[in-house]
């Protein structure tokens, strides 16, 4: 009876029996069935448990988490950008129109200069320059511009606007505000303007 009844190992062939094997050496045919491995489920295609609806959810709300992580920190990336540019072009324009004042011949030739000077840096930065916004004040007294032993004091105040925020009441609903002053020494040693 040994191995040559069996054509392949697990099945019988026609005719035989193996009453004499232990049961653990039993092929699957001649167990008892409760030993017997049961057979597998099969479930319909429609209460099958599906691991195909879950592949690639992970991805998906990994991009979602993505966007929803990064619109506000590039948002908050462009809005400082923004302000430093604002800041750098107010620094700038207060710088170029203290020294173009102290280099004028005369007060309103300064004044003029001075607005000159102060509006290219800003544009410069691809910002507009109002008027009103920027102030020439002299020391120690106001008379005593282009003077020597003076000096001048300029002083910008912009309102910033933050970038994709809609106005309300034709003014903007976020602001910053961005103050810079300069002052530049006349000189002691030059001769006064007129």
């Amino acid at each position: 009876m040994g191995s040559s009844q069996m054509s392949r190992p697990g099945r019988l062939r026609p005719g035989h029996s193996c009453p004499g094997l232990a049961p653990a050496c039993r092929p699957p045919a001649c167990r008892p069935p409760a030993c017997r491995p049961r057979p597998k489920r099969t479930y319909p295609s429609r209460l099958r448990p599906s691991r195909r609806r879950e592949t690639g959810s992970a991805l998906i709300e990994l991009t979602w988490l993505g966007l929803l992580l990064i619109i506000p920190l590039v948002y908050a990336v462009i809005s400082i950008i923004t302000v430093q540019r604002s800041a750098f072009g107010a620094t700038e324009a207060v710088r170029a129109a203290g020294r173009a004042y102290v280099l004028a011949p005369d007060v309103p030739t300064a004044n003029q200069r001075a607005y000159d000077a102060a509006r290219l840096a800003m544009r410069d930065q691809g910002l507009a320059l109002d008027p009103a916004d920027l102030v020439i004040t002299c020391r120690p007294m106001p008379q005593s511009c282009l003077q020597p032993g003076s000096t001048v004091q300029v002083s910008l105040a912009l309102e910033v606007a933050l970038p994709l925020v809609p106005t309300l009441l034709g003014q903007s609903a976020a602001s910053i505000s961005v103050d810079t002053s300069h002052t530049e020494g006349y000189g002691v040693y030059r001769e006064a303007g007129q």
